[in-house]
């Protein structure tokens, strides 16, 4: 139970939080600006945190454009509420909303998947045999979960046999608690998994294994269990001082970190579970498993003629200049979120940075003129360490950490605060994201 004996403070800490939150996933730059009149034909792939909060901000930016975005999907899901779904903090349907809801009058959302894009032709054929053409192109599809990549696994086993799954969706990551609650109460060996590839929020995989940890704990039963967390490389962490952090963190828990073991099969029945490493094959059993499998760009954009050649050739990001997100070799086709190939940024809080850097350099063109809007790599993790406590870890390109607060919010310790900032702000500064108004 978090202490309360000093309420008081907590009550200002709590209106710092929520100020945190507004100016931490705040753009940099400012949309009172006259709206630029233009018959732009504007087409989004993706209706995420990334080309929702762009279609919203386009609306106010351009008078007379034609803004159209592009999901199959209807629901629209909070994922960074996916982590506290699956430690049984939140339901699942604190995660899910309507797409539809959050647009303005003024774009069209079409509910279809691309099917191909031809970027030569600047044109988009939907499933449904559509074609769109475009002026302008923002590829914000977001990733694609490659859990067949994981030989023996399936989703219809997530929560049973002691298997989780939270990535794949506010419902697995409900059933991911039913098989981890069962776990944190009868005890047993616990593999927490990450994939070699590039991945959205590095730092999930690191906040179930300390949230199970902890609700073990509270249960009584954390004696009676084995963790390992099996990284893909020598590292925990992208960043070399917050990996350090958390390597003492495992270490004062018992949480065993075994370096560059990657998931490649599972045996459910046998409850083992198989993995690449430099000696080679290792088998390991299991009581729970926590799989994140590898991922990649959707097929459609890996087959677009879009992605990058020379790097990253087996997940497909888009080739992207990392300061403007601009293709560079499409100048009419930019790229936002997990999709977009660029070092760090694979977040919500990264996309709010991207976000205005796009919408700069596309008015800007549509205008005939230039900007300087840059991203900078900004990577916002507030990484769960316990029910109650986070660190707010802050970083770009360069592995710097960039706090927000300096001298007030300290990176490298499990606060309180930082717990806030995840657990009652950063959705409220989601929302105001995606209208385009944070």
């Amino acid at each position: 139970m978090v202490d309360t004996s000093t309420a008081p403070s907590r009550r200002a800490f709590l209106g710092l939080a929520v100020g945190a939150g507004a100016l931490g996933l705040s753009g940099t730059f400012s949309q009172a600006q006259a709206p630029i009149p233009t018959r732009a034909n504007i087409l989004i792939l993706g209706a995420g945190a990334a080309g929702t909060a762009l279609a919203n901000r386009l609306v106010e930016r351009l008078e007379g454009a034609s803004i159209t975005l592009v999901d199959g999907r209807p629901a629209h899901w909070y994922q960074p509420g996916f982590s506290l779904i699956a430690a049984g903090l939140k339901p699942a349907s604190y995660s899910v909303s309507q797409t539809a809801d959050w647009l303005p009058a003024g774009v069209t959302l079409k509910q279809d998947w691309a099917a191909n894009i031809d970027p030569e032709a600047r044109k988009v054929a939907l499933v449904g045999g559509e074609v769109l053409s475009y002026d302008y192109l923002i590829v914000a599809t977001g990733l694609t979960l490659d859990h067949d990549a994981i030989e023996g696994f399936s989703l219809d086993m997530v929560g049973e046999n002691g298997i989780g799954a939270l990535y794949a969706g506010p419902d697995y990551a409900a059933k991911t608690w039913t098989a981890a609650s069962k776990f944190t109460q009868e005890g047993g060996v616990g593999l927490f998994t990450r994939p070699a590839t590039e991945m959205k929020c590095a730092g999930a995989p690191l906040k179930h294994t300390f949230l199970i940890d902890d609700l073990a704990r509270k249960t009584g039963a954390r004696g009676k269990m084995e963790m390992h967390y099996m990284a893909n490389n020598n590292s925990l962490f992208g960043v070399p001082i917050v990996s350090e952090k958390v390597r003492m963190l495992f270490e004062d828990r018992g949480i065993a970190p075994d370096y560059s073991h990657v998931l490649k099969g599972i045996d459910a029945g046998a409850k083992r579970a198989r993995f690449d490493t430099p000696e080679g094959t290792v088998e390991r059993d299991y009581d729970y498993i926590h799989v994140i499998p590898p991922q990649r760009a959707p097929d459609v954009v890996r087959q677009s003629g879009l992605s990058w050649a020379d790097k990253w050739v087996d997940q497909g990001w888009v080739e992207v200049d990392k300061a403007s997100l601009r293709h560079l070799r499409y100048p009419d086709v930019f790229a936002l979120g997990d999709v977009a190939g660029v070092p760090k940024g694979k977040t919500a809080a990264s996309v709010k940075w991207q976000v205005p850097v796009v919408e700069e350099h596309l008015v800007a063109q549509i205008a005939g003129d230039t900007t300087d809007a840059a991203y900078n790599g900004y990577t916002s993790c507030p990484l769960i360490t316990q029910v109650g406590r986070a660190m707010l870890i802050e970083f770009d390109y360069n592995n710097n950490l960039t706090p927000s607060f300096p001298g007030i919010i300290a990176p490298l310790e499990e606060l309180w605060i930082s717990w806030l900032m995840k657990e009652v702000a950063l959705k409220a500064t989601y929302n105001a994201m995606l209208r385009g108004k944070a």
